[in-house]
């Protein structure tokens, strides 16, 4: 997963503003995914992993979670500017499986580039619990950088002392606390849901999206995350959503080397 230092003003819609891009087949904002209100009940301090243990049972492929949608050959295409450099980010959803503790789980890509050279590939595997959460098993990384491949942050959950994180709650409200990473020493990350309402980025206006505030406490790194209901992730850190695809769900050669998740 990503780490990029919170540096973003985010510009605030007043409504839903016109989607001008390519390959959007669906609403923006789905039927009945309405945002929690300030009335409601205050959330839990902390989520229990428990709903992502692989004896809990009752996993799917298919995400009814409006915040993370798993439809495969989904592209999301982030783009922006680090330390001076041009980077795009690709998200996609694709035609795979991974098994990891007995449970199967959704393989997500991400790519990375940096002033047009690929930076990173990381294969990151999900399933929604039965309660309607998205569960984070792990992932497999590829970081390149002066001819070496470096594997720092791949994770699994079926290592011992690791378990499955909570990647995206099933009913989210600001104030929601859950671990994203469980492998200690390696990759640890926390996250808040921190706010709720409408945003406007390059590709568009969203009415229903939630502001989510990540925190690394091996590295003391921050990260803000914007994800839109019907759509995913549109804003990470300095980088925010251009684009959206639907591809076949196949990679693109290279894939990212399999260190350590099940076959």
């Amino acid at each position: 997963m990503h780490h990029r230092a919170l540096g973003l003003m985010f510009p605030v819609a007043a409504g839903l503003a016109a989607l001008v891009s390519c390959d959007r087949t669906g609403p923006t904002d789905p039927a009945g995914s309405s945002m929690p209100g300030p009335a409601m009940a205050m959330p839990p301090k902390k989520l229990s992993l428990g709903r992502c243990a692989p004896s809990r049972g009752g996993f799917t492929l298919v995400s009814t979670n409006p915040y993370f949608p798993l439809d495969v050959g989904r592209q999301l295409i982030l783009t922006g500017e680090e330390d001076g450099e041009a980077v795009v980010l690709q998200v996609t959803v694709l035609d795979r499986t991974r098994t990891i503790a007995g449970v199967t789980t959704r393989v997500v890509e991400e790519r990375e580039f940096h002033d047009g050279e690929l930076a990173e590939v990381s294969w990151n595997y999900h399933v929604q619990a039965s309660d309607g959460a998205i569960c984070y098993y792990g992932e497999d990384e590829d970081a390149y950088e002066d001819g070496e491949i470096s594997h720092e942050g791949t994770w699994c959950a079926d290592q011992p002392g690791n378990q499955a994180g909570i990647f995206m709650p099933a009913d989210p409200k600001p104030g929601t606390k859950y671990q994203n990473e469980v492998a200690p020493g390696i990759a640890e990350d926390e996250a808040k849901i921190v706010g709720i309402g409408p945003l406007t980025v390059p590709f568009g206006g969203f009415s229903n999206t939630i502001r989510i505030r990540e925190f690394d406490p091996l590295t003391a790194e921050k990260d803000h995350k914007v994800y839109a209901a019907g759509i995913g992730v549109i804003i990470d850190g300095t980088l925010s959503l251009t684009e959206i695809h639907h591809t076949a769900g196949v990679p693109d050669q290279p894939t990212v080397t399999l260190q350590q998740c099940g076959p």
